[in-house]
């Protein structure tokens, strides 16, 4: 049975394997089949209830069902009935052998015989029938086909009591969900239908048992039946609206298939969705009957209702079985066949081996689907694939899409070689000529794989803070782009490649990405430095240098996220078994600063990927664009569509959508404290969603008089000044011991001095700019009231006359510890030094860990006894010892009190942070 184990962490299910025994057990006839009739099988014998017999249909093409593979492995007795009834009578012999079984209810979670009153009628508790609408409404067998053509908001099932009548028995029990206006039969079941279906059929056997079900007459408001839906009727009618014809295509996805004749030929539409703006790039395609021409597009084709509004679809079957993307629609038989080598032909001959069971030589025209594959071979055929290939990631739809052996080989290659003609990835530069190089920069959203408009084509600009320039226009995200994103990155985790990747090539996709970000290395940390001020050497070593490093850490964690086995007391005599599994969360929000852009991007989002989940990704506004060129790589690394989502916005609008978001799991955020709080109350109020903070600091770096000065200079300088002052570690106030304090200030000085301030191109350069105005702005204002407060301003604290936001190195001292400098961060090159009395160690820990924050902190001193003293004693997350600015991707990081929770970085970010334990 499953019990909650609660810790802070995480939430683990403990599997504890022990049949779950009610009060009453019934003796039961399983009537049915399909793998839906399997798991309600698998769940009753979990319940304790004795199956008697199972009754199902015959072997096709030698292959029992699954609902009969499973009884017939637990040695229950099957029976494979090929009908009940003849001329509308029951067959006596069938009868009888049913009733010998002894049942006391029949239940039938998906039955397509006609199964006689004389069965129905006979248990003691009678029959209960599973069907996958909200009964009165789409009675009929393809009840599902129907919920989606109506266009129905709401769709459910319903557990009801067999009686004479076509689905019009008495309602046990129902359950409803939302329906989504993309939804396909095979998504709602899948979501919903399938794994809800079973639980609740499972759950009347309970209510039934227990002798608590109810019997509600079925209204007759609102009955309604509709006919069985086949390949004869399901021929599209163009004189309606486009809402209708997306509904009418969806509803008849996969089976039979809404069709229509294009260019002589019955042609057979797949996978529509309703599109807001209709794309006119393309060729246009002549469909008889509509009320304008279709564009075949490079998201597919597009077609119109007779409101002139849009739908989109995805893939094509002509009359021979062959599928296409619809975007292929002209070019489809265009491909030259590839010559195999040696390699790929071993491979060809050792998948020719029992590709299908039921036929004895494979050609190379054999068929897949005429030769009477199912849908589970073709589940069964991809799985085959990645066993054999594990470079070739296959899709279902690959294998509709190549139904013939010799096109599924050469659709394999392709995809081995990289060569499988995927779509390009469409990219709108801008390009720049700058530091020795052309940049080209993408500047609109990444979702799902494409670089697209915001909606309402809403842009902004984005500026170079040393001239303060425009570098380019940047689309600006809307909440229906947050919304898109989302719903794209819960597809490719629930429904896509990635969520089904093995971890191990998980891994090697992440490898691959790294190494593309290495080959962009210059390009990427000229794009930082122009879109954030970094100097050019910074950015190459640490802003990217680092981002690489971290790609590659994680990537090596992804096939070493295990669980584990726990010994327990019921373990004997019980036989009872605690396992735990780690798995991913699912969508994972991250939201990041303007101070270390890809940085801060590669810290969060590598670990995210590593335990396999999908992200959407808010960069700060004023520094969206190397993010958006890692999209670019992610998209060239072969990262699925939908698994990286870059969003480019306001963070009120983006920010908060995401944080609000049902769908989100899990948000990464680092920025200001007050923000913070916002989105930790955001993230309790919506769904609970786990959440990670790396908030404010007001780091302390605490200076000795035994120290090495030279270093203790060369490291307090680093301290503060390091990229601009803006660093979430930036030491935000020395205390320094009052033997050295004067000698100490005096060396600083002369190192301020020597700093060259300046183009952050410029090789050089120590200082550049500050990220943007509004920044320096208030650096300005921030020691404008150190000056008011009293304490002494020794050099700095005005913007340099020169055209864009650079800021002079400030130092102040005889900073008190009321001050508001002392108390606030100012995340900029501003030094706060305040002295203390020697040997009085402890009260100035005090004045250190008095402080909300705890992020960093640091000590300087040769005794290793007070190193290690002052270490322990002080409140933050990393305390640096004769050092400083020393991360590694290794290491873990994160803060205290108020500078947030959660870690970046380090085994424990990549195996908790981002993944559930089961």
């Amino acid at each position: 049975m499953l019990k909650p184990y609660h810790d802070e962490t995480a939430t683990e299910l403990r599997a504890q394997f022990a049949l779950r025994t009610y009060s009453v057990r019934m003796k039961i006839a399983v009537i049915g089949q399909s793998l839906f009739g399997q798991e309600v099988y698998k769940e009753l014998r979990k319940d304790g209830h004795t199956i008697v017999g199972v009754f199902t249909i015959p072997d096709k093409d030698g292959k029992a069902d699954p609902l009969a593979t499973e009884a017939e492995k637990d040695g229950v007795p099957v029976f494979k009935f090929p009908r009940w009834r003849v001329k509308g009578q029951a067959i006596p012999e069938v009868v009888a052998q049913y009733k010998a079984t002894g049942a006391e209810l029949n239940v039938l979670p998906f039955c397509s015989q006609f199964i006689p009153m004389e069965v129905i009628d006979h248990p003691k508790h009678g029959s209960i029938i599973y069907h996958p609408s909200l009964l009165p409404r789409h009675r009929g067998a393809s009840a599902i086909n129907w919920t989606l053509i109506h266009g129905d908001r709401k769709g459910g099932f319903t557990v009801f009591w067999a009686d004479d009548g076509l689905d019009t028995g008495p309602i046990l029990l129902q359950r409803e969900c939302d329906v989504d206006p993309n939804d396909t039969v095979n998504t709602i079941y899948k979501r919903f239908l399938f794994p809800e279906g079973v639980k609740g059929t499972v759950e009347a056997v309970r209510l039934i048992a227990e002798g608590k079900a109810p019997r509600i007459t079925q209204p007759q408001e609102g009955a309604t039946y509709e006919c069985i839906q086949k390949k004869d009727n399901s021929k599209i009618d163009w004189n309606q609206s486009a809402e209708a014809l997306h509904n009418w295509i969806r509803g008849n996805d996969k089976v039979p298939g809404a069709w229509a004749e294009v260019d002589g030929q019955k042609v057979t539409f797949y996978g529509s969705s309703l599109v807001d703006n209709s794309p006119t790039n393309g060729q246009p395609l002549e469909i008889p009957g509509a009320s304008q021409p279709g564009i075949v597009t490079k998201a597919g084709l597009v077609l119109f209702g007779n409101d002139s509004k849009a739908l989109l679809v995805k893939n094509l079957q002509f009359e021979d079985g062959k599928m296409i993307a619809a975007a292929q629609y002209f070019n489809s038989g265009s491909s030259a066949a590839v010559e195999l080598t040696e390699e790929e032909k071993t491979f060809a001959e050792q998948m020719r081996v029992g590709i299908l069971t039921n036929v004895t030589e494979i050609e190379d025209s054999t068929d897949f689907f005429k030769s009477g594959a199912a849908s589970m071979d073709v589940v069964r055929l991809v799985e085959e694939v990645k066993l054999r290939a594990s470079g070739c990631q296959l899709q279902n739809e690959d294998v509709y899409m190549n139904t013939t052996f010799q096109d599924f080989i050469q659709m394999c290659v392709r995809k081995l070689r990289g060569e499988d003609g995927e779509e390009e990835l469409v990219v709108d530069y801008v390009s720049k000529n700058i530091n020795n190089m052309t940049i080209k920069m993408p500047h609109q959203l990444f979702i799902n794989g494409e670089f697209v408009d915001a909606d309402g084509g809403k842009t902004y600009k984005t500026i170079n803070p040393t001239d303060g320039t425009a570098i380019c226009d940047v689309s600006l995200a809307q909440i229906s782009d947050v919304d898109r994103a989302v719903a794209a990155a819960k597809e490719a985790f629930e429904e896509g490649e990635w969520g089904r990747m093995n971890p191990r090539d998980r891994g090697r996709l992440i490898y691959r990405l790294a190494d593309l970000m290495e080959e962009h290395q210059e390009e990427l940390a000229t794009i930082e430095a122009i879109d954030s001020g970094a100097v050019y050497t910074l950015a190459l070593k640490t802003h990217v240098g680092m981002s690489i490093q971290t790609f590659r850490y994680f990537a090596g964690w992804c096939d070493k996220i295990q669980g584990s086995t726990i010994p327990i007391n019921q373990a004997r005599p019980n036989r009872n078994l605690t396992f735990t599994k780690k798995e991913p969360i699912g969508v994972c929000a991250i939201v990041i600063p303007w101070n270390y852009p890809l940085m801060m991007l590669a810290w969060k989002t590598a670990a995210c990927l590593a335990a396999g989940n999908t992200v959407v990704l808010k960069p700060a506004q004023v520094t969206p664009l190397t993010a958006l060129k890692f999209a670019e790589l992610a998209a060239r690394a072969g990262l699925p569509k939908g698994v990286v989502n870059i969003l480019p916005g306001s963070g009120a609008l983006v920010g908060q959508r995401l944080s609000d978001h049902p769908d989100v799991r899990k948000l990464g955020f680092t920025g200001s404290t007050e923000i913070g709080k916002h989105i930790m109350k955001s993230c309790a109020v919506s769904n609970v969603k786990k959440v990670s903070l790396e908030l404010g600091g007001k780091s302390p770096l605490i200076i000795f008089g035994d120290c090495d000065m030279d270093k203790a200079v060369r490291m307090g300088m680093s301290s503060v000044f390091f990229n601009k002052g803006e660093n979430c570690i930036a030491a935000g106030r020395l205390f320094v011991e009052d033997t050295i304090h004067d000698q100490f200030v005096k060396r600083v000085v002369e190192e301020v001095k020597k700093m060259k301030i300046g183009d952050p191109l410029d090789r050089s350069t120590d200082h550049g700019p500050q990220n943007h105005k509004a920044h320096l702005d208030k650096l300005v204002e921030y020691c404008q009231t150190g000056i008011k407060e009293g304490a002494t301003l020794v050099c700095g604290s005005k913007q340099v006359q020169r055209p864009g936001f650079f800021f002079e190195p400030t130092l102040f001292t005889d900073v008190q510890d009321h001050m508001y400098i002392a108390k606030e961060e100012s995340f900029g090159p501003v030094m706060i030094i305040s002295k203390f009395k020697s040997g009085d160690v402890d009260d100035v820990l005090r004045r250190a860990n008095a402080t909300e924050y705890g992020l960093a902190s640091g000590v300087f001193t040769r005794d290793i006894s007070k190193a290690l003293y002052v270490s322990e004693k002080l409140n933050a997350g990393t305390v640096f010892v004769n050092t400083y600015n020393k991360t590694d991707v290794a290491s873990p990081f994160g803060g205290f009190k108020q500078s947030g929770f959660g870690k970046d970085l380090g085994e424990k970010n990549c195996c908790f942070s981002f993944i559930h334990i089961f």
